[in-house]
């Protein structure tokens, strides 16, 4: 999903660099009012987990590999806003450091993975959260569903900027064939990934949990049941 210099021409570039610090400008300001004290430190850890995470590649097929992207997990664990800052804090030390997608394109990976894939992610996982029992495993079930989406929609994001200003002479059709329909298979790894690293979250701190806030009551409820009896 990194995309490398000189892929994306330079006007697109700089429209998807435009736009992405827009993005994560709001983010900035909505997480520092959003974020609590306790999820400070875990945002770091999840930081760290992704970048960690995202160096690991799985086999898809036909020699292509595909890594965990991470913008739902960070959603759900730290809050959308948060975990959109957490992705792109990642891209940029891989783009500095690693060499894994380029300076001159850092705008349109964190447009794809951070804005794209994190905070359109998140807006699945609330849309299923909703739609579903309001239940821990549900908060995994849509964690996993979201997560699985969200490398979709970054792939369709990428093949956007591919069709506005893509420098190879590959047609529309086989990018879109060869990059969504990957991803599509990368995304049942990202859903495997998210859901069980949510699960485990939730098994020992769920208030910790971002995405399952809401839950805390029942949560809370039913722990003082169990006690009292």
């Amino acid at each position: 999903m990194h995309i490398p210099d000189g892929f994306i021409n330079a006007s697109v570039s700089l429209g998807a660099g435009v736009v992405s610090a827009g993005g994560i400008g709001v983010a900035l300001r909505r997480s520092a009012d959003a974020l609590e004290e306790k999820q400070a430190p875990l945002a770091g850890l999840v930081a760290a987990f992704v970048f960690a995470v995202q160096m690991l590649n799985f086999p898809v097929a036909a020699g292509t590999s595909g890594h965990l992207l991470g913008g739902v997990l960070a959603g759900v664990l730290v809050g959308p806003w948060a975990g959109a800052i957490c992705i792109t804090l990642v891209l940029v030390v891989q783009a500095l450091f690693f060499a894994d997608g380029g300076l001159s394109a850092l705008g349109l990976n964190v447009l794809n993975m951070a804005v794209l894939g994190g905070l359109g992610g998140y807006a699945i996982f609330a849309v299923v959260r909703a739609a579903l029992p309001k239940s821990r495993p549900m908060i995994v079930v849509a964690s996993g569903v979201a997560a699985g989406l969200s490398v979709v929609l970054a792939s369709i994001g990428f093949f956007v900027e591919y069709a506005l200003g893509g420098v190879g002479d590959a047609s529309l059709g086989a990018v879109f064939t060869a990059v969504v329909g990957v991803h599509a298979v990368i995304g049942i790894g990202e859903a495997v990934i998210t859901g069980l690293t949510v699960s485990a979250v939730l098994a020992v701190r769920p208030d910790l949990v971002h995405g399952a806030l809401g839950l805390m009551p029942r949560l809370e409820h039913r722990r003082a049941h169990v006690a009292g009896r």
